[in-house]
């Protein structure tokens, strides 16, 4: 299932889902202008399990920033086209409502600190790890599990591919986004990762975070589990 756009209206403009979109875009093109040299920037602003936990040092020419600093450099970096409109199709469509449920601060923050959790949760369970981890995906988890716990009412229009047909339909966010996240269990037990590839557990651990996190950073009176709201 590949969702298209929600049913759920906002109340305020979303000036931070959009200013996190453009970023990773305008990054995205840099990366793109680099060349050959764009691997060693993965390298040297990605998040690498092994760094992280000093089991490995990196090498003096690819040390741009402190370790931790790449918890944060990392989110913006992304491996292709594929993997960077995938992520900021689903920053666009779930992104908005839960800054409309916290406010610009407050969301911005929890997209960061999802995104911190979930690069953890990846390097705990590849400590010796010495590929980088890239992108958005880990903070986009921690939106979804936010929006799964205030919106699960909303309508998802989502598109279904039937061999060679494309088939659309409205479904509740509940259903979607539990499919999803079963997905990412399922994935995260068949595929492991340790030769690269998709950090299932950091998907993991970003829509558990979102989850976890959502009852502190929601707007005063913004209630979890709202009914459908029509645009």
């Amino acid at each position: 299932m590949i969702p298209l756009h929600d049913d759920n209206p906002t109340e305020i403009t979303p000036l931070v889902t959009v200013s996190l979109i453009l970023l990773s875009v305008a990054v995205f093109f840099w990366q793109l202008s680099l060349g050959p040299q764009v691997e060693k920037i993965v390298y040297a602003l990605g998040a690498i399990p092994a760094d992280l936990f000093d089991l490995k040092e990196r090498p003096p020419e690819i040390q741009l920033v402190p370790d931790w600093v790449t918890a944060f450099t990392s989110m913006f970096l992304h491996g292709g086209w594929a993997h960077l409109l995938g992520n900021m199709l689903y920053l666009w469509i779930f992104g908005n409502n839960v800054e409309d449920a916290m406010g610009h601060l407050r969301f911005l923050v929890f997209y960061l600190l999802c995104g911190i959790i979930a690069m953890l949760t990846h390097a705990l369970l590849n400590p010796a790890s010495t590929l980088p981890m890239i992108g958005a995906s880990g903070a986009i988890s921690g939106v979804l599990g936010a929006y799964l716990l205030l919106y699960p009412h909303a309508r998802i229009l989502v598109l279904i591919p039937l061999g060679f047909l494309l088939y659309t339909v409205y479904l509740p966010a509940g259903y979607v986004l539990v499919f999803w996240f079963v997905l990412q269990l399922i994935n995260s037990a068949l595929l492991p990762n340790e030769g690269g590839g998709v950090a299932w557990g950091a998907h993991i651990g970003g829509f558990i975070a979102g989850m976890v996190l959502i009852p502190l950073f929601r707007r005063r009176g913004m209630r979890l589990f709202h009914p459908r709201r029509h645009r």
